[in-house]
């Protein structure tokens, strides 16, 4: 198969779209076994994909073992490897907050670099804004990290549009990684139109709604605490993304690739980031359905903005995201 090329934002790397979110990969939906992880990330790579999505907090540096064990055999030039770093968790893994000072986020890049086996990392990011850091502080010291060559680009997540301008006005930031899907819409107020006055890309996370939309249904790990999925949302929820059944089957393709497709549909500037868990989600991720603008508007009939039942994380998590003030 041919996956389809873009850049991010103006001044980032060239990556193929969808990416491989790999988080799903560290244990946060339940169990994977490292063996059927690498198998994931190969079969995503010989498949022709570039952009591998991880953080040094998931599975508390598990996932960027797993990573560099996947890469051993493969080309460092192969690969776009977008990193988020600063956020903090205790020993049993609970998160316990942010931390993007600039020699915290020093500390956390040789961490990464050593555990992915590489000499840089193509994108580097906050995880999530530290209210007790200026952004300009966080994004200066990458910059610095750009120019000793440990890091390539600057990337943003989870902020707003004041906090995208402030940043940008430091550095160039290529993209910012934020949840955008049928079922969560708001980056379309302001986030998204100060994100194309800048030139800065989209990658899109949450594509699927953490499995809502074409999951198994079988709640575990992070689910467990979405209010999404919590009852009386999740009856509601699963009942909305029913209707996109038959208008998927009638292209011959599954919710989850309309999905990904309406999200791919939103703009070039977009580039939907998705996980599997296992070898042959990597198909359904990857064998993708082109929509037109008939397509689109039918889906935004059928599943229209608003429209879903609960919030996308926790009350406290909520309340902590930059992006939702």
């Amino acid at each position: 198969m041919t996956l389809d090329i873009h850049r991010l934002g103006r001044t980032g790397p060239e990556v193929t779209s969808p990416g491989l979110g790999c988080m799903g990969l560290s244990g946060a939906y339940g169990s994977v076994d490292d063996d059927e992880g690498v198998r994931v990330i190969h079969a995503y790579l010989d498949a022709g994909g570039t952009l591998l999505d991880t953080g040094d907090f998931y599975g508390s540096g598990h996932n960027e073992w797993l990573i560099r064990r996947a890469l051993t055999d493969r080309s460092r030039d192969d690969v776009v490897l977008s990193v988020k770093f600063g956020a903090l968790r205790g020993p049993d893994g609970a998160l316990t907050g942010q931390d993007a000072r600039p020699a915290a986020m020093k500390n956390f890049l040789a961490y990464s670099l050593q555990r992915l086996g590489v000499d840089h990392v193509d994108v580097y990011r906050p995880a999530r804004l530290d209210p007790g850091v200026p952004i300009e502080d966080t994004v200066g010291a990458i910059a610095e990290m750009v120019e000793k060559g440990f890091v390539r680009h600057i990337g943003l997540s989870e902020v707003g549009a004041e906090t995208i301008r402030r940043a940008a006005a430091v550095a160039p930031i290529c993209d910012l990684q934020i949840e955008y899907s049928l079922l969560s819409r708001d980056i379309e107020d302001t986030i998204l139109p100060t994100c194309r006055e800048l030139g800065i890309g989209i990658t899109a996370y949450g594509v699927l709604s953490r499995g809502l939309i074409g999951g198994s249904g079988v709640l575990a790990g992070g689910r467990l605490a979405t209010p999404r999925f919590q009852d009386g949302h999740r009856e509601h929820n699963e009942a909305l993304v029913a209707r996109l059944r038959d208008m998927a089957e009638a292209k011959s393709a599954s919710v989850a690739q309309l999905a990904i497709g309406w999200v791919t549909a939103q703009g070039d500037d977009i580039v939907p980031v998705v996980g599997a868990r296992r070898v042959d989600q990597v198909g359904t991720l990857l064998d993708g359905v082109t929509l037109d603008a008939d397509d689109v508007a039918r889906i935004d009939q059928l599943v229209p903005r608003g429209s879903v039942s609960g919030d996308r994380y926790p009350a406290a998590a909520m309340a902590a995201l930059d992006s939702e003030r």
